[in-house]
């Protein structure tokens, strides 16, 4: 009994660090560039995009009726477009859950594709087309209503990618980190030393 207290606070003692793994990563594009590569910003958070990913962020100068690129998005101030071929997110670490929001001008199938691999490589495990939702029920601007997919994953994935289309946007990205085979292993090792060290 004493063996599985001491085993039980081994892995208690331990695990005060899997929060930080655990917690859900919502990106809300709020401090991205604007017509800017999004790159690193995401950096400190595990996350980090190809060149392609693009922040945009209402400035005055776009068509809607107070000059805004986007209205009623889930994070008011920036969200995110594709320009080219290299907008792929990569989370390094790994993840097991996803989802966002777009709003989208035309009908786009398989326009997002989450991958085994870093870059959009590896294995599919996942794909979303998108609808012509962009002003469903709305006019003010040219992204005026948001829609929100996602899913759970049966593996861990590590990049999503996004077709580039200049008539989509995305707002509020999230991803549930996977908590890493590495940290799991070392709550079973330092459990076990602790039991053998009490042996």
């Amino acid at each position: 009994m004493k063996r599985f207290a001491l085993a039980a606070l081994a892995i208690a003692t331990t695990t005060a660090a899997v929060p930080a793994f655990a917690g859900i990563i919502t990106l809300d594009f709020e401090n991205a560039p604007s017509f800017a590569s999004i790159g690193n910003t995401y950096a400190a958070s595990g996350v980090r995009f190809g060149g392609d990913a693009l922040g945009l962020v209402n400035d005055g100068t776009g068509s809607g009726t107070n000059g805004e690129f986007f209205t009623h998005a889930p994070s008011p101030v920036g969200v995110m477009f594709v320009a080219g071929s290299d907008g792929a997110m990569n989370v390094d670490g790994g993840f097991y859950g996803f989802s966002f929001f777009y709003s989208s001008a035309d009908v786009l199938a398989d326009a997002v594709q989450v991958w085994s691999g870093l870059g959009g490589t590896g294995t599919r495990l996942a794909s979303f087309g998108l609808t012509a939702n962009a002003t469903t029920g709305c006019s003010d601007s040219a992204f005026c209503h948001w829609d929100m997919l996602g899913t759970s994953l049966n593996s861990v994935a590590h990049s999503v990618t996004f077709s580039p289309a200049a008539a989509a946007a995305f707002d509020n990205i999230s991803v549930v980190p996977e908590p890493g085979s590495a940290l799991l292993a070392g709550l079973g090792l330092t459990a076990l030393l602790v039991l053998r060290r009490r042996a």
